[in-house]
């Protein structure tokens, strides 16, 4: 199977904005955590930096099914395809 990240660059953009709010987040926590902040406060930030992850994460697979996995399909793989995208369903 093809390995890459087949996708549009409107995809390939909103997937490092994604990140990048993430990224800004994440920091967000780190100073928050060397300034002392109260600790249910640096949870918040926390949870945000990980449901940006999650998003993230949901659009990358749902471009990965919509690609990589539909082409796989055609192509006669799909219990490799399918197996391989089942690994990370379950890890997360």
């Amino acid at each position: 199977m093809p390995k890459g990240i087949p996708r549009n660059q409107s995809t390939q953009h909103s997937l490092l904005h994604r990140l990048k709010i993430a990224r800004g987040h994440l920091d967000r926590v780190i100073r928050m955590v060397e300034s002392g902040t109260y600790c249910i406060d640096v949870i918040h930030q926390s949870l945000a930096v990980q449901a940006a992850l999650r998003s993230t994460d949901q659009a990358i697979l749902k471009n990965h099914l919509q690609t990589c996995v539909a082409d796989s399909i055609l192509k006669g793989n799909k219990d490799e395809v399918i197996e391989e995208v089942m690994k990370i369903v379950e890890k997360s």
